[in-house]
C-alpha cells in the first residue's frame, strides 16, 4: 500500500464520507470505525443498506456510475483510505480481479440479508445481526463474543425492517431467555450455540 497515492481521511461520529449523488473519483477502504451507508426513497425516508467494518470497501455500488450512489457516513471515529480507480486500474494489475472478488463478497451477502428478511421471524432477524456482526468482528480479531453497538438500535431496526420497539423486545427477550447480556452499547453472546438455534426455531416475536 506504501507505493500507492492513498489519502488518508479522519472522520468523527456521523460526518460523511459521501454523499449520494456527489461525484466519484475514489474508492474508499475503511482503516478504522464503523460506517452506515443508506439510501433515500423518492418520499425521503432512509433506508440503511449495510454497516460495514475495516477492510471493506465504500463505494463500490458506484463503480459504473459518475456519482456516487448511496451515503455513506462514520458511526464513530474512524479512518478511511481514498482509492483513486483509474490510477489503480493502470498501476496494479491484479486490481480488477480484487474488485471482482469484493463485488463478488457484497452480492453474497446481500442475498443472505434478502433470504433473511424475507424468511425469518423479528426475533430471529435480530439474532442473525448479532451473529453475523460478531463473527465479522471475530474475523478481525476482535472479541467474537462481546461488542459495542456502534449503530443505534433505530439503525438496527432500519436495517433489519423491523420497528424500533420490536427490536428492543428482542433484544430483551433473548436476555431473557439467557443468550445475550446487554448494558447499554454493550452486547455480549452468552450462549452463541443457543442463539444460533433460535434461527431454525419456530417461535416468533411479533
Amino acid at each position: 500500500m506504501r507505493a500507492l497515492p492513498l489519502q488518508r481521511r479522519r472522520l468523527k461520529a456521523k460526518q460523511y464520507v459521501f454523499r449520494a449523488g456527489q461525484p466519484r473519483h475514489t474508492l474508499h477502504l475503511i482503516h478504522a470505525g464503523v460506517f452506515k451507508t443508506s439510501v433515500l426513497s423518492e418520499d425521503g425516508r432512509e433506508k440503511i443498506t449495510g454497516f460495514r467494518l475495516r477492510g471493506e470497501l465504500l463505494g463500490l455500488d458506484a463503480l459504473d456510475m459518475a456519482t456516487y450512489a448511496c451515503d455513506a457516513v462514520a458511526l464513530d471515529v474512524g479512518e478511511v483510505w481514498e482509492l483513486p480507480c483509474a490510477h489503480l486500474r493502470e498501476t496494479v494489475p491484479e486490481f480488477q480481479e480484487l474488485l471482482t472478488a469484493a463485488l463478488a463478497s457484497e452480492i453474497r451477502r446481500d442475498w443472505g440479508w434478502m433470504l433473511a428478511l424475507g424468511t425469518l421471524a423479528a426475533e430471529q432477524r435480530v439474532a442473525a445481526f448479532l451473529l453475523d456482526l460478531t463473527a465479522r468482528l471475530g474475523a478481525l480479531g476482535f472479541s467474537p463474543l462481546c461488542m459495542t453497538l456502534r449503530m443505534t438500535r433505530a439503525d438496527v431496526g432500519n436495517f433489519l425492517s423491523l420497528q424500533l420497539e420490536t427490536v428492543v423486545r428482542a433484544l430483551s427477550h433473548l436476555q431473557a431467555l439467557g443468550l445475550i447480556r446487554i448494558e447499554r452499547r454493550e452486547i455480549r453472546i452468552e450462549d452463541p450455540a443457543g442463539l444460533a438455534a433460535t434461527l431454525s426455531a419456530s417461535r416468533a416475536c411479533h
